[in-house]
């Protein structure tokens, strides 16, 4: 039986400014459901997400802001950071963890910039909401064995193909030279390449 995480609580103390903060962001609203003055639900999904974000009134007793950890997967951190500046987050700068494995909590164990070679997994920005919430923002641009269904093959918008397309072109002028010579069937090594790279398989050479 599939089991699909599909919400995740976030406790807020301003059910109207959380709104406004995280539809800042560019999460869609998705509804905003009210049986009384004790009980509100409101949920919203960041972009390409299978799982959305609820808060709202008498649907957690965790204290408001106490949310760690909480975190989107986005192919360009560059890109994603940006876009994050623009929607009114005060954003981290890019950096990857002393381990090489994952964040440590908090600020712990940061190093800044990107990993070493643009490790998949390793790049990472983090921001807060109004409340304190913490999230993280992770860069995959390769899943690991495993990791990747048939649904997580497409890709969830215009830019994510774009990114890889540029990845692409940037491994491929490397191909060019170890052949010694321009490749007239780019645009199958290109497709070659972006596919090994959505499934975390070896790239074309």
């Amino acid at each position: 039986m599939d089991m699909k995480l599909e919400v995740v609580v976030v406790p807020v103390s301003d059910v109207g400014k959380a709104g406004d903060f995280y539809q800042g962001l560019g999460w869609r609203l998705d509804t905003d459901f009210t049986s009384g003055p004790d009980f509100r639900v409101v949920p919203l999904t960041p972009p390409g997400s299978p799982c959305s974000v609820i808060f709202g009134t008498g649907i957690t007793s965790a204290a408001a802001g106490s949310a760690e950890g909480l975190q989107l997967v986005i192919t360009d951190i560059d890109a994603a950071r940006d876009e994050l500046i623009r929607g009114g987050a005060d954003v981290s700068e890019v950096f990857h963890d002393a381990s090489g494995i994952f964040h440590h909590a908090g600020t712990e164990g940061r190093v800044a910039g990107r990993a070493p070679e643009h490790q998949s997994y390793g790049s990472f920005v983090s921001f807060s909401d109004p409340d304190g919430n913490a999230w993280f923002v992770q860069e995959v641009t390769a899943r690991l064995p495993g990791r990747v269904t048939p649904a997580a093959d497409m890709y969830d918008s215009a830019s994510d193909p774009a990114s890889a397309m540029r990845r692409a072109s940037a491994a491929h002028g490397g191909h060019e030279k170890r052949i010694g010579q321009a490749d007239p069937n780019w645009p199958d090594w290109y497709a070659e390449c972006m596919v090994a790279e959505r499934a975390g398989t070896e790239l074309p050479t």
